[in-house]
């Protein structure tokens, strides 16, 4: 990959990028930087989708964005593949190691079990999900804050999630007995957080009240943080995820609050406070119809469905209204925008498919363990399979260590591929080259030996998603390159249309941001930490 640090020094790199800092000229290019930065993740979206969707939809506003910016065509999300680290990855420059979150449902053994009263008895251990879990009410699009008139009314939802946040599920911190919010179990800052402490407006929508982690370590760094909760339930009763034309409803509230924000409101509309100099939102819609099997996903030549390809032009019909609001309230030749996905989704061929049921592979490896082992009685403390599998143990002792990898790699099965139909598997379903247990893990990652939270096995797939029903047919969450390569666009003043075939990480997209508003990309703890550097010309 070639490096090139956050203060492009080159003057074509700095021509590019508009960028005012040290080695691009000074003062006399303040102003080249922009006023505003609009961050967009279409989850789940491929690389892949957007040149095919932009070769096929010549007018389309993804279209007209590539051919005003910067594409990068190489782009990478960090492992596991998941929404978090995704998420804090774009947001602070830094890969789970520093930012100490692995995944959106974790184990941190530093920590102690949510409702633990007695913390000078109590073990330490504590499952951390940063999911719908920990709403006051999960059933609630707005997590539990008692609005009327939903789900029209989420507008009106507070922009302080942690007011919808349950107390009582979250982890304890050890040392002051209390729950810890996602905000402080995320060991840095964030973009919001410098941009705040300079003294402008921040926003975000997401779709659980759980991201209130983004307000990261240190307090309130989002003054308008919207996030209706995506798996409660829709007018039909069942999740907004089941069906693709909810979740597009459910992604239009958060598309509303974007173009309220543009227009100098809050999400709601109802105040006017001004233009946050950095927000955005995350879109749904692809996510939810790549996973459903009701939608069949991509064809057999790896091209969008039917119900994919709505859900593709749903999103850019949405981005297309963000541009025209900024050309209405004249921010366009302010405004850097940045089009990217928190993860991809996998497996992209039909045919590539392997459902498989995981409980079993876990009962039977906590049982044989207690067999000899009474002291015991569950070796597997936590686990988090998606398109991957993760493992927190219970006895992180080397035998135990090797005899969990060596079941995993022994369980044999059958599963069901993409019509439902029993289909073999082999080592429990994971790419056998992809099995890093122990020190082996901890390295895989990057992280320090007495890092609390990494885990003690991570398995990579190639095709497998761990579930024990026939509904889904795709997840993320893994190391491949279809949960991994996503798209990453920027368009802003002073850019022109390129490509950039490097490889680069999304956790450079962070100080990118900051530059492009004029800020120091060394404010981030994750920057300073890692020398994260900003995304090439």
């Amino acid at each position: 990959m070639r490096k090139v640090g956050y203060r492009l020094a080159a003057a074509g790199a700095c021509a590019v990028m508009g960028l005012a800092v040290a080695g691009c000229g000074g003062s006399g290019d303040s102003g080249k930087h922009d006023q505003h930065v609009l961050l967009l993740s279409i989850d789940g979206m491929h690389q892949s989708d957007l040149a095919d969707y932009v070769a096929a939809h010549q007018d389309s506003a993804l279209a007209k964005l590539v051919a005003r910016g910067a594409q990068y065509t190489n782009a990478q999300v960090p492992t596991p593949a998941d929404s978090f680290p995704g998420t804090i990855a774009m947001i602070t420059g830094g890969s789970p190691k520093t930012t100490g979150v692995y995944y959106d449902d974790t184990w941190a053994r530093d920590l102690l079990p949510a409702g633990t009263k007695d913390c000078a008895t109590a073990k330490k251990g504590a499952q951390v999900p940063l999911t719908e879990e920990i709403d006051k009410n999960t059933d609630a699009l707005d997590g539990g804050q008692g609005l009327s008139g939903l789900p029209d009314g989420i507008t009106a939802m507070t922009d302080d999630p942690s007011a919808v946040l349950d107390p009582a599920k979250l982890p304890v911190d050890p040392a002051t007995c209390k729950p810890i919010q996602p905000s402080d179990y995320l060991k840095v800052n964030s973009i919001f957080s410098v941009v705040h402490a300079a003294g402008q407006r921040t926003a975000w929508s997401d779709k659980h009240p759980a991201y209130q982690m983004m307000n990261a370590k240190g307090g309130k760094a989002i003054d308008d943080l919207f996030t209706p909760e995506i798996d409660s339930k829709s007018p039909k009763g069942d999740a907004w995820t089941k069906d693709p034309d909810q979740t597009k409803r459910y992604d239009t509230y958060k598309a509303d609050a974007v173009v309220n924000e543009i227009d100098g409101k809050d999400h709601s509309g109802a105040k006017q406070v001004g233009v946050p100099a950095v927000f955005g939102m995350n879109f749904q819609a692809v996510s939810v119809t790549q996973k459903l099997a009701a939608s069949m996903g991509y064809s057999a030549d790896g091209k969008p469905g039917a119900l994919l390809a709505g859900s593709l032009d749903f999103v850019d019909q949405q981005i297309g209204r963000f541009v025209a609001a900024l050309d209405k309230a004249g921010l366009s030749e302010k405004t850097t925008i940045v089009v990217t996905a928190k993860h991809g989704q996998s497996p992209i061929k039909p045919d590539a498919l392997t459902r498989v049921d995981d409980k079993p592979i876990i009962d039977g490896i906590d049982k044989e363990w207690a067999a000899t082992h009474p002291e015991t009685p569950k070796l597997i403390a936590h686990s988090l399979d998606d398109a991957a599998i993760l493992w927190w143990l219970n006895d992180r002792s080397p035998e135990a260590v090797a005899f969990a990898k060596r079941k995993l790699l022994e369980a044999n099965g059958t599963g069901t591929d993409i019509n439902g139909n029993p289909k073999p598997f082999t080592a429990a379903g994971v790419d056998a080259d992809q099995v890093y247990a122990g020190a082996d893990a901890v390295k895989f990652f990057g992280a320090n030996a007495d890092d609390a939270r990494v885990p003690d096995l991570f398995a990579g797939t190639k095709g497998t998603v761990y579930t024990a029903g026939k509904s889904k047919i795709a997840e993320h969450g893994g190391s491949s390159p279809e949960d991994r390569h996503v798209p990453l666009l920027i368009i802003g003043s002073g850019i022109t249309k390129h490509d950039v075939p490097d490889q680069v990480s999304m956790t450079q997209v962070a100080p990118t941001i900051l530059t492009r508003l004029g800020l120091d990309p060394d404010k981030l703890d994750a920057v300073k930490s890692e020398h994260t550097a900003a995304l090439p010309s």
